[in-house]
């Protein structure tokens, strides 16, 4: 499996943003289709997007359509979550998976960071 190591959270104003990146050690990186989900407290944990091995296809929730991009840099073993007009509602806990395949359902993910913290003020 792959090790996934988050980084980039931190404290923003409504408007602004944040970009996350996510780093990953182990069996090859490219091999993986990569996601980031969220969690918010009393929440369940959220799909935000997803993105294919290749970088060719991605995935997005509603809630974060046109404000928010998913890339990926294989050759840097990283995935990235570009956040722009962040709002309130956008506060929680972001994780990064991996997984088989591209996926917006949180089963299809075999492997887990263990999360970074954006907080969202107004």
């Amino acid at each position: 499996q792959v090790q996934l190591v988050e980084s980039g959270g931190g404290l923003a104003q409504a408007g602004g943003s944040l970009r996350l990146s996510c780093a990953a050690s182990g069996r090859s990186f490219s091999t993986y289709a990569r996601a980031w989900f969220r969690q918010a407290p009393g929440n369940w944990r959220e799909f935000v997007a997803a993105i294919s091995m290749s970088g060719g296809d991605t995935e997005y929730a509603d809630s974060v359509k046109g404000r928010f991009t998913i890339s990926r840099d294989n050759n840097k073993n990283t995935v990235y979550l570009q956040m722009n007009s962040l709002k309130p509602e956008d506060t929680a806990v972001y994780y990064c998976a991996a997984g088989n395949y591209i996926s917006t359902r949180h089963s299809a993910y075999v492997s887990w960071g263990q999360g970074t913290q954006v907080i969202v003020s107004s």
